[in-house]
């Protein structure tokens, strides 16, 4: 009997062709007889999640669309009508050829049974019957760019205004939309007056000119029209049915703005703010801390319910009896500040000066730095034309040293200081003077121009472009000293293998300010607890309420010019601490192009703030370690540090420069990043050699280092090309600083060898949160009169 054949088996190599695809899906049967009753992990975990049938799904998707309604409903309802807020209305005007009080007045008299009411800050309040919705009404001064931005701010509606004659949107009216839309913009209505004055014909060309040019900023507005009543009315009603857009750094914060603010002085120049007006956002707490902008952070002392003074009135009768009540009642209180519970003031740490396992010096110890700080020269920063006398009053501790100070280009003397002794404060008192003697018909016409020109700022300027441009074709690029060692000058400084990858210990060498701050264990973490929190004490939105601030001074009420709104915001938990913040910057397309150095004075509005201070600027990127960037170039992003009250994102920031004649402009925007004391910024010295013999892979450098000390200090540090050749110092060679480098390729003789050091940086404590009033109106004023 023969054995049975073996038959063939396919092994692993077997070539397997795919099934045809004939384009349709599985179906769940087809599915369930694959699976043969096998089930998912992730089904036996969640017992309840189960595939919807299709009348479910259906069902679901009805409801997700009911809800969606009903938010965009309850979004409308919560501003205008009885129980809520009115509806705030910003009127802005674009050119100079639009008055805005016109407007205001054309929505006021839109309709007859309209009910009027004025407030002292300069608001109109509207109630609508028809609607049955109220309206309030502003607008800023013309050229008041701050005044403008506050209102912005809290508004719910902004009506932007253009004219059919002259210039549809000026230079001034390009800057205002620059700073609403990177503030954050509410939402816009756009109309256009004066058509009915041309002619028939070329009222659609010209309308269709302005939406050309609107277009680029709002291309889904329409223009509207705003001549008769009945336009009027039109945007009336439009402006109570839009859909509101919301910003985030407002409606997680409790604001309002002031219809009435009355001042009671005390003693020592302090006294009580009352501020009425309508609560909007969040509830405001009593408890906690508000943020005047402009003015400053104050503690609360009650708050007080008056009547309602702008009811929605539908009717005449309802209208006769609220004005009885208005009469005959007194404001009631709601809530009384706790002392026990009341949030501080207190914004720095104070440091422990002993809080330092440190050992007492000896006296020979005590007498050596005597000595040593006896030979260091001390250099004062003065205002110009300080003399002598008045700068000894300035204490030492303002002064710099000498051997401290950090690299020459970026520590040079601000040219609104000098040191000014006292024979040049009395020369310069006799040329003034002897210029008043001069009459004006002595003064030719050709110099008339010059009569008003500062030539040192003129020089400052032309030097700091020169020195912007330089960086930016050569960056961080430093001669090595001749006079000084090079081991000496840069021994703050080190190198690093690699600036992404190498460690760099962020507690390590801090300064003493940074022992004044408050930092988070985890920052997302807490600014999630704070936002996220649902139930706030305080009192409700939409309350008419009188606020009572104590501890205000009373300058800052006499410096508030007639028709500036007093915007009022309530502050979270820990937004009075200092700390270290970090903002995102991108320069604007348009005005003032002339470089921004880092650690210069500036202009932030940063949310609900507004302050002066001098940032460093860093690369924006990714990584534990940023680059440190003398200058803010035109056209570019960076991210600038400073020392500055805690705030919680989103928030806008706005950056504005401020110039000698006491105007400002907006150069910067962007948004808060992070608060984060550790982030590292480093500043790079690039030091350059030039290859003087090439052999294969060695080359002979010199003008690196002048000594042969200097090369054996950095002899550990990586060389690198700008060819991208890597290398590092093998040997010097005589001693006037020509060495034998290595490199890994052959050298080209036109290549240059670099050495990069760094050395952290950090921001200055300048903090200031006295601005000093723009001052472009009174100059336009000045302009016009003249």
């Amino acid at each position: 009997m023969e054995p049975p054949q073996e038959r063939h088996r396919p092994g692993a190599l077997k070539q397997q062709n795919k099934a045809h695809k004939h384009g349709r899906h599985r179906s769940k049967g087809s599915l369930d007889k694959i699976n043969k009753g096998k089930v998912g992990p992730k089904s036996v975990v969640k017992t309840n999640k189960r595939d919807l049938r299709r009348d479910e799904r259906r069902n679901k998707a009805v409801q997700i669309r009911h809800k969606k309604r009903e938010d965009t409903f309850a979004l409308k309802r919560q501003v205008g009508t009885a129980k809520t807020p009115p509806i705030l209305v910003a009127i802005i005007a674009l050119s100079k050829d639009v008055d805005p009080f016109l407007a205001r007045d054309k929505l006021q008299t839109s309709e007859a049974d309209v009910t009027t009411t004025r407030s002292g800050e300069g608001y109109i309040h509207l109630s609508v019957p028809r609607l049955k919705q109220r309206f309030s009404i502003f607008a800023p001064p013309a050229g008041d760019l701050n005044s403008a931005l506050d209102i912005l701010k809290v508004a719910d509606s902004v009506l932007f205004v253009l004219s059919a004659f002259g210039e549809c949107i000026d230079e001034e009216g390009e800057i205002l939309l620059q700073a609403a839309f990177s503030q954050g913009l509410p939402t816009p209505v756009i109309t256009a007056t004066d058509l009915a004055e041309l002619p028939i014909k070329k009222r659609n060309e010209v309308k269709q000119n302005m939406q050309k040019v609107f277009s680029r900023w709002l291309p889904e507005e329409k223009v509207s029209q705003l001549d008769t009543e009945m336009d009027a009315q039109v945007i009336l009603r439009r402006l109570g049915v839009q859909k509101r857009k919301l910003i985030a750094q407002r409606q997680n914060r409790s604001h309002m703005v002031a219809d009435e603010v009355k001042f009671e002085p005390e003693q020592n120049g302090f006294g009580t703010l009352k501020v009425t007006g309508y609560i909007r956002g969040q509830p405001l707490d009593v408890n906690g801390l508000v943020h005047i902008t402009g003015w400053g952070d104050f503690q609360l002392d009650r708050i007080e319910a008056p009547d309602d003074a702008h009811p929605l009135l539908l009717n005449s009768s309802r209208k006769d009896s609220a004005e009885a009540d208005m009469k005959n009642s007194s404001p009631r209180l709601l809530d009384q500040a706790n002392p026990q519970d009341q949030e501080s003031l207190v914004a720095e740490n104070v440091p422990d000066p002993m809080d330092a396992e440190q050992t007492w010096p000896t006296a020979e110890e005590l007498e050596d730095a005597e000595s040593r700080t006896n030979k260091k020269k001390i250099v004062k920063k003065v205002p110009k034309g300080t003399s002598e006398y008045q700068a000894a009053w300035i204490p030492d501790s303002d002064g710099e040293s000498v051997d401290d100070e950090e690299d020459d280009e970026d520590d040079e003397e601000d040219p609104m200081y000098d040191a000014v002794s006292e024979e040049e404060s009395e020369c310069d008192e006799n040329e003034e003077d002897d210029m008043e003697s001069v009459t004006m018909s002595e003064i030719p016409e050709s110099s008339k121009y010059d009569k008003d020109m500062d030539v040192e700022e003129e020089k400052f300027a032309l030097e700091k472009i020169k020195e912007a441009k330089m960086d930016q074709m050569f960056p961080d690029e430093m001669d090595t000293p001749q006079d000084a060692p090079a081991r000496v000058r840069f021994q703050k400084y080190r190198g690093l293998k690699s600036f992404r990858t190498s460690p760099w210990d962020v507690k390590e060498e801090l300064p003493l300010d940074y022992a004044r701050i408050f930092q988070f264990e985890n920052f997302a973490n807490t600014r999630k607890k704070i936002l996220t929190f649902q139930d706030r004490p305080g009192s409700l939105p939409g309350w008419y309420v009188t606020v009572h601030i104590k501890n205000v001074p009373e300058k800052l009420m006499l410096k508030k010019e007639p028709g500036q709104p007093v915007v009022l915001f309530g502050m979270l938990p820990h937004e009075r601490k200092m700390s270290v913040l970090n903002v995102v910057l991108k320069r604007c397309t348009f005005g003032d192009q002339e470089p921004i150095k880092s650690k210069e004075a500036l202009i932030f509005q940063l949310g609900y703030r507004r302050f002066v201070v001098n940032p460093i600027f860093s690369q924006h990127t990714n990584g534990n370690k940023h680059k440190y960037e003398r200058y803010f170039q035109p056209e570019g992003m960076i991210v600038a540090t400073f020392f500055a009250p805690i705030m919680f994102p989103p928030a806008s920031c706005l950056v504005f420069k401020p110039n000698s004649d006491g105007t400002e402009n907006l150069v910067a925007t962007g948004s808060l990043l992070s608060v984060d004391p550790d982030r590292v910024v480093l500043k790079r010295v690039v030091l350059s050699g030039h290859p003087f013999k090439v052999n294969k892979k060695s080359a002979t450098v010199r003008f690196m280092f002048f000594n042969r000390e200097d090369i054996n200090w950095f002899k550990p540090v990586e060389l690198k090309t700008k060819y991208g050749r890597r290398g590092h110092i093998k040997e010097p060679l005589g001693t006037h600083g020509h060495m034998k480098c290595v490199f890994d390729r052959q050298l080209k003789s036109q290549d240059t060898v670099l050495l990069h050091l760094y050395k952290r940086v950090f921001p200055k404590w300048t903090y200031d949160p006295t601005v000093p009033e723009n001052t472009s109106a009174e100059v336009e004023m000045s302009e016009l009169e003249s």
